[in-house]
């Protein structure tokens, strides 16, 4: 008996989820870059707004050729849906905007990305919606204290840039269900390909499509999917337990059972803020998709070598990867990493930051560039750029040192790139 499509493995689903081609339909995913749609009577528009009939009403809302990229994330991740969105950043803000307002608190691990941090301490904040910053490494009783009794969400990322920590998703999992409240879990540098959050506990997953989803920085996204698993009326959430009435009085959980809170960010916060992407940024994703799994176990054997190579050397302080054995995450890289930790390495060198511009500088193939993860071998300072505006115990509090560089490894030949390293390496004092 063949497999069923659910139980076919990542490589498989990078190609055939999603775009199902019928008879004598072309084998690509076409581009339906219309902004509507158009129906034979205005009984057939009414039911789509009432929820009775499935289809594409405006493409600010949905559109046939990102629905197909979304059910392709949502089966890599193991959810029942996903909602693609214009950037990572509204993705991470959705998600939690999805759930909450104005007097609410949600806990976050510390050790995330520089933007991310600004939009939960100073824009969230503006909304009412206060974080607390907290270190991923505590005991789940000391991560017990900082929940409130209007804590709403767990926010963590599952690698996180640059700081390269593992999170411990089936901890934090833990600390958040016996709270009450569902984890959200960031998976954009392992991708699915190598790290699937649902399967240890995770409740929502987020992503940065413009990183290693797509693969080649030729567009800008973000995508959230919903595993199904949370039940959001039994702990609750009556903003999708309850009518909800700017949408003809809906209750998300009677409606849409296990997809209640996909379907409430689309049809509430994605009809609102109009954040969907075009249908041919999603056509892009797709094709980067399709080669996601072998692009994530080259990327991740370049620089498993790459961070080998730094150790050794006598100009670097410390390097973060973690899949070296000598990671002080090897140990959880190994329990939810399947085939490598992705093609970020982060390292200190003992020069501080003088050492890191002047290594930067002399790199001659990887390049200088405010991106990470794509196939081509960029570097970047992120004290000096991606988190500028942090403090210097925001910085300490992300791992970010003056001195540390983020170096995000290609697939080029990897002679070529340590090459680059070791030159660029010879001119740090």
């Amino acid at each position: 008996m063949f497999i069923t499509f659910k139980e076919m493995k990542t490589e498989t689903k990078c190609i055939k989820a999603g775009y199902k081609p019928n008879n004598g339909e072309p084998m690509a995913l076409p581009i339906y870059q219309s902004t509507t749609y158009s129906y034979d009577t205005a009984e057939a528009i009414g039911k789509l707004f009432d929820l009775a009939e499935d289809g594409h009403m405006y493409s600010r809302i949905s559109n046939p050729t990102v629905a197909c990229v979304e059910e392709k994330i949502a089966a890599l991740e193991g959810g029942v849906g996903a909602l693609c969105t214009s950037s990572g950043q509204m993705a991470s803000m959705m998600s939690l905007l999805n759930i909450m307002e104005a007097g609410d608190h949600f806990i976050s691990s510390s050790k995330i990305y520089g933007g991310t941090v600004n939009l939960f301490m100073v824009t969230l904040k503006r909304l009412g919606i206060e974080c607390t910053l907290v270190d991923q490494d505590l005991s789940e009783e000391e991560l017990d204290k900082y929940f409130k009794p209007n804590t709403k969400a767990v926010f963590g990322e599952s690698l996180a840039n640059p700081a390269l920590s593992v999170l411990d998703i089936e901890k934090f999992a833990r600390v958040a269900h016996k709270h009450g409240v569902p984890l959200i879990v960031d998976n954009t540098f392992p991708t699915p390909a190598l790290c699937r959050p649902i399967e240890f506990g995770a409740d929502i997953v987020v992503h940065s499509t413009s990183k290693y989803l797509d693969g080649h920085a030729i567009q800008v996204g973000g995508v959230i999917i919903d595993s199904g698993n949370f039940d959001w009326k039994a702990n609750g959430y009556t903003c999708l337990s309850t009518p909800d009435e700017s949408y003809h009085g809906v209750t998300y959980t009677e409606k849409f059972g296990k997809s209640a809170y996909i379907a409430k960010a689309r049809l509430q916060l994605t009809r609102d803020f109009g954040t969907y992407p075009p249908a041919f940024s999603a056509f892009l994703l797709d094709l980067g998709i399709q080669t996601l799994s072998v692009r994530m176990k080259a990327h991740s054997e370049n620089a498993l070598k790459v961070a080998e190579f730094l150790e050794k050397s006598p100009k670097v302080e410390k390097v973060f990867y973690p899949s070296l054995e000598s990671d002080s995450y090897n140990g959880l890289a190994k329990k939810y990493f399947d085939g490598g930790s992705s093609g970020v390495v982060s390292f200190i060198l003992k020069g501080g930051r003088s050492s890191a511009m002047e290594f930067m500088k002399s790199l001659k193939m990887a390049t200088n560039a405010v991106h990470v993860a794509a196939v081509n071998t960029m570097v970047l300072h992120p004290a000096s750029a991606t988190h500028r505006q942090l403090t210097d115990e925001q910085l300490v509090g992300a791992g970010v040192a003056p001195g540390l560089i983020r170096f995000s490894v290609g697939i080029e030949h990897i002679d070529d790139i340590l090459e680059d390293v070791k030159y660029a390496l010879s001119k740090c004092e």
